[in-house]
This record gives C-alpha cells, sequence and structure tokens, in this order.
C-alpha cells in the first residue's frame, strides 16, 4: 500500500528535508517515526526538498508499507512518535505509482519581512527582521516581472543541479499583513534558492535602494551577480502543494 502524508513543520532546527550524514532532517526524523510505526525500514519521497532553515504549512509525501494500517493509525500514530516541530495534518492511500512531486501542478511559497524597530520574539526564526521601513507598492510592482515563463540565470544559486534555468512563475504579489510585507511566489518548479534570491533582491527596491523596473533588468541579465543578496531562509515557508487532480493532491 502507498500512503500520502500531509506535513507542517518548522525547519528552524533542521539541515532541510533531505538526509544527510550526521544531521538532523526532516526526511530523517520521519522515516524513523514511520519505521517504529509499521515495524520495517521506510523511504519517504515529497512533494519538493525544502532548504536549511526553511518552513512548511503543507509538504506532501508518500511511503509503501505492507503493514495494515488505517488512515486513523498513521495519523495518530506518527503524531505520538514525531518531535514537537514536525506534525503529520492527514494520511491517505492513494494509488501505488502516484508521485507527490511528478503529480504536482503548483508550489506556493511565501517570503515574510517584519520591518521595523522592534523584532518580534514569537516570530523569531519565522521572518527577516528589517529595522527600516518597506516600500509594499514598489514591491509589488516589481515583482509583476517574474511572472510567467522565463530563463530565471539571475536567481539562480550556484551548485544548483537543474539541468536549464527556465521556469513558469504562475503568480506572485507583495502584499501588506498588518506590520509584515509578505511575498507569495506560485509557480511549477523553482530553481536552487530562487525565491530568497528573489526576495533578497526585491528588498532593494523596499528599502529605496533600486528602483521598481530594475528587478526587471536584472531578470534579463540572466547573471547572478546582477541579483540581491540570498534572503535569510527562516523567512520562507512552503504553503500549500497543488495537484491537477485534487481528488490525488488532497491528502
Amino acid at each position: 500500500m502507498r500512503w500520502a502524508i500531509r506535513l507542517e513543520y518548522d525547519g528552524a532546527d533542521f539541515a532541510g528535508w533531505q538526509l544527510q550524514p550526521e544531521q538532523r532532517t526532516v526526511q530523517g526524523v520521519v522515516e524513523a517515526s514511520l519505521d517504529t510505526l509499521v515495524n520495517h525500514p521506510v523511504r519517504i519521497r515529497a512533494a519538493g526538498r525544502t532548504d536549511t532553515g526553511v518552513h512548511a504549512e503543507d509538504q506532501v509525501a508518500v511511503f509503501d508499507t505492507s503493514a495494515t494500517r488505517t488512515a486513523r493509525n498513521i495519523l495518530a500514530g506518527l503524531n505520538a512518535r514525531l518531535p514537537e516541530d514536525v506534525a503529520c495534518k492527514d494520511a491517505r492511500e492513494v494509488a501505488t505509482d502516484w508521485d507527490p512531486r511528478h503529480a504536482s501542478h503548483t508550489k506556493t511559497y511565501v517570503y515574510r519581512w517584519l520591518s521595523g524597530p522592534s523584532r518580534s520574539p514569537l516570530r523569531r526564526g519565522r521572518v527577516w527582521h528589517l529595522r527600516g521601513p518597506l516600500d509594499e507598492v514598489a514591491m509589488a510592482s516589481a515583482i509583476e516581472a517574474i511572472v510567467g515563463q522565463h530563463d530565471f540565470s539571475s536567481f539562480r544559486a550556484a551548485g544548483c543541479s537543474s539541468t536549464h534555468p527556465v521556469r513558469t512563475c504562475e503568480g506572485a504579489r507583495v502584499i501588506r499583513a498588518g506590520d509584515e510585507v509578505q511575498l507569495e511566489v506560485r509557480g511549477t518548479g523553482f530553481l536552487r534558492h530562487m525565491i530568497r534570491i528573489v526576495a533578497g533582491t526585491v528588498t532593494e527596491v523596499g528599502q529605496g535602494r533600486q528602483s521598481a523596473d530594475w528587478l526587471a533588468e536584472v531578470l534579463a541579465m540572466r547573471d547572478r551577480s546582477a541579483a540581491g543578496r540570498t534572503a535569510p531562509a527562516r523567512g520562507l515557508t512552503l504553503r500549500r502543494v497543488d495537484y491537477a487532480r485534487p481528488e490525488a493532491g488532497t491528502v
């Protein structure tokens, strides 16, 4: 049987999603918990890998097991075994050939800034705190440049293993939410650190160091050195994974 699970996690104390020797990873702790639940070694596959320090509100992963379990057994049993910074939100049996990465239609990420003189201890590790103001109107205008299919070489980190830099961004917006400024990006796939580099670049616009037109110019240059810094991982969250067939993706 193949099971799909929906996971939420605080990435602050993880070295990312993927298994790494002698490192605490989300994949590692979930697999260890599942091993004891189904009484055999389990390998899970996720819709996408999150980097060190990046959070997820709705990550989707699958695992195979020969053990007889109900969805309720898996949900309750997994949550009883997982550490406090990871939770299973749902579990559902899926087709044995269903893959959360290949079946996904889009992924939505959110980047959060807290702008103002005071930091927020309750949001420590969840936002990028900047003491000065941010012009969210200019940022919103600038971010429109990344919507569509583009060569995103300017926003591609060194060591990216993708075979080509062309990606499709289906939507991007910057809004103010109380004392936060938030960037939401929806796309079919992303390059290594792409959203964090976009966030770091649009920050230059928000701080008044660059014009709203500058981000489009950076995109057209196809040169990483033209873009801004890579924004800190702590401000980034995988909000959701959407599927073309809702019945397969709603797990």
